[in-house]
């Protein structure tokens, strides 16, 4: 049986190791990878090739963007806005992901609805998933890169008194 090590504290208890720094371009290739290998396999195992598609595409494609987008504002150049640190998690992700979702959804609109409208481009059934893919992408990822981030980001009790009192 192979050796294993336990880090273990005072009293027999398990240290936990704390979550590594935040490095976007990892956010970023995870916020690619993981829908495009879910919908991919969805897509093929159900038969549904539109889905395989729009899994490399949209779904993949917008929650990178998305992934990119939230994780750059909340880093903010490396110093996060005081609010950002000190709004309890599930405030500060439900935030974030109604403003992404909508301005997902709205642009999904715009594509399906506007552009064939008024534009050259064909009315198509890939133009219609847009409506759907964005807004899920968009929200998938805000939550991921947003609890990650946070995570990672860490506010210590005397700091934070100091934050709250400037």
């Amino acid at each position: 049986m192979p050796a294993t090590k336990h880090r273990t504290g005072p009293r027999g208890r398990a240290i936990s190791r704390p979550p590594g720094p935040f490095r976007l371009w990892r956010e970023v290739l995870t916020a690619y990878a993981a829908p495009a290998l879910m919908a991919g396999t969805a897509g093929i195992v159900t038969g549904q090739r539109d889905l395989a598609v729009a899994a490399c595409t949209s779904i993949a494609g917008t929650s990178a963007v998305v992934a990119f987008l939230v994780g750059c504002w909340l880093r903010r150049g490396g110093r996060p806005r005081r609010w950002t640190l000190t709004t309890p998690r599930g405030v500060l992700t439900a935030v974030l992901v109604l403003s992404t979702v909508g301005a997902a959804a709205l642009l999904g609109w715009f594509a399906a609805q506007w552009l064939p409208a008024h534009t050259p481009i064909p009315a198509a059934p890939w133009l219609e998933r847009l409506r759907v893919d964005l807004p899920v992408s968009a929200a998938l990822a805000t939550t991921i890169v947003t609890l990650r981030w946070r995570g990672a980001t860490t506010v210590s009790p005397a700091r934070h008194q100091e934050m709250s009192t400037r």
